[in-house]
């Protein structure tokens, strides 16, 4: 039988004679698709809203695929994640490959699409998927373009008042990471690494650069590289930032390497040149190569023949983002 995390605490609760909680003083193992739980405390009172509930969850490739909500304090609304668990999360803690997605994707796109879970299950790697913006909130305008607002959050925290919801940033470098390390014991957190996929591309580098210590590698496909010199960036940070282009200037790749003081990891970067928004100029991989070349950043800039920005391209070659993440966290 498979239980949820909220009744085997609810369950535990009631043969101590008192509340638990989960986050705190939980400890989860899985086997399958059952939770066994061991509670340790009493007295303290669980958070229902914040702890993740199940909506779904899918054997594949010898892992699971499973799907959680939950309440987010970041953004202000339920969100949705999604976290795919290799056969080697049953019997040891495995590290945690985040994926952040482009515009108008939730945290299904990548999951259903990429057969990223293969090579993942391989390397005993975890994914993380997350959506890509606050949902639901009813901020006027919020769903009248594709490229800006709900699904586009770009992966900043928004200063202007009416997008004060828009805190992806703190949501994927914060309150997430915590999240899975207090309800998901398996998940090894401390060693991380990230990627994504064009507005997602752009997330997975600045959050790199500017995180040089929690995070081991990055890569991406078809990333938004300089977003202060294209139009999906000027709109989404005039938006979001305001007029004052210094704020910008802390979410474009191209600026930040420039300034990076981490570890000198290889960049890996697949673009299609048959992309149509690479010959529209919305995501400049050239200035993010000779940027890193300027500052001595090691790239692996690949320019593949024929490619688009669809997920056949994504499936083409995610196992070689696999395969250089794993190793950056010797795995």
């Amino acid at each position: 039988m498979s239980l949820t995390l909220g009744s085997v605490v609810r369950n535990a609760s009631r043969i101590l004679g008192s509340r638990v909680s989960a986050s705190s003083y939980t400890f989860l193992c899985r086997r399958g698709s059952t939770i066994v739980t061991r509670a340790a405390s009493e007295g303290n009172q669980v958070d229902n809203m914040a702890t993740p509930q199940e909506m779904s969850s899918n054997k594949v490739f010898g892992g699971f695929n499973r799907r959680y909500k939950h309440e987010s304090s970041s953004v202000g609304c339920p969100m949705t994640f999604t976290i795919f668990f290799p056969p080697a999360a049953d019997s040891s803690k495995v590290p945690v490959l985040y994926w952040l997605s482009g515009l108008t994707c939730n945290d299904e796109n990548f999951i259903q699409k990429s057969g990223a879970q293969r090579a993942a299950a391989a390397h005993g790697l975890a994914l993380v998927a997350m959506d890509t913006s606050p949902r639901g909130l009813n901020v006027e305008g919020e769903s009248d373009s594709w490229d800006f607002g709900t699904g586009a959050s770009f992966y900043l925290n928004a200063t202007q008042e009416k997008w004060k919801n828009w805190r992806m940033y703190d949501y994927v470098t914060k309150e997430l990471p915590s999240l899975l390390s207090s309800h998901f014991p398996q998940l090894d957190t401390s060693n991380a690494s990230l990627f994504g996929h064009s507005m997602g591309g752009h997330g997975a580098l600045t959050l790199f650069l500017k995180n040089p210590s929690k995070y081991k590698s990055v890569s991406a496909f078809a990333p938004i590289c300089n977003p202060t010199a294209c139009p999906w960036g000027v709109k989404a940070f005039n938006g979001y930032l305001g007029a004052e282009k210094s704020a910008w200037e802390e979410y474009d790749a191209t600026l930040l390497v420039t300034k990076y003081n981490g570890p000198k990891t290889t960049i890996l970067i697949d673009q299609g040149d048959a992309d149509k928004f690479y010959k529209e100029n919305q995501l400049l991989p050239e200035n993010f190569e000779q940027a890193c070349k300027s500052a001595g950043m090691p790239i692996d800039m690949r320019i593949q023949p024929g490619y688009d920005h669809s997920y056949f391209f994504i499936a083409s070659f995610v196992e070689d983002h696999i395969q250089h993440h794993a190793k950056a966290l010797s795995v």
